[in-house]
């Protein structure tokens, strides 16, 4: 048991101390969940926009399909008709995964046009 009043200040002090840095490191474990769980949340909400397509040049933006006309920010500007962004994706895979079935390699989309003819997606292979 001590006796000396000051010292028996010194280890209220040294408690409380202690306490406080209990606190703060509860309080940084707290926002640290707060913050997983916002990322988490954010990445659930881009999943939930899965009906967008991911521009194939690019490969950064989402492809707009309105008014029978698919673009991008990239400047990709192909004219269509009757295009949903849900037959688009589904041209993209089915034609990404034949062309997988055959070469192991990964093809690259450009824009092409002729003298008279509108824009055109092509895809090719490096090889």
């Amino acid at each position: 048991m001590l006796e000396d009043p000051d010292e028996l200040a010194v280890l209220e002090e040294i408690q409380q101390e202690l306490i406080l840095q209990e606190q703060s490191v509860i309080e940084e474990y707290e926002r640290s969940l707060q913050f997983d769980e916002e990322c988490l949340n954010a990445m659930l909400d881009g999943l939930d926009a899965s009906d967008k397509v991911i521009c194939p040049v690019c490969r950064k933006n989402n492809l707009t399909v309105r008014n029978h006309l698919v673009f991008c920010q990239c400047g990709l500007y192909i004219s269509t008709q009757d295009m949903t962004e849900g037959k688009l994706r589904s041209l993209l895979e089915n034609t990404v995964t034949e062309h997988s079935h055959r070469c192991f390699h990964n093809p690259e989309f450009t824009v092409t046009s002729g003298m008279e003819e509108e824009a055109s997606l092509l895809m090719s292979c490096p090889v």
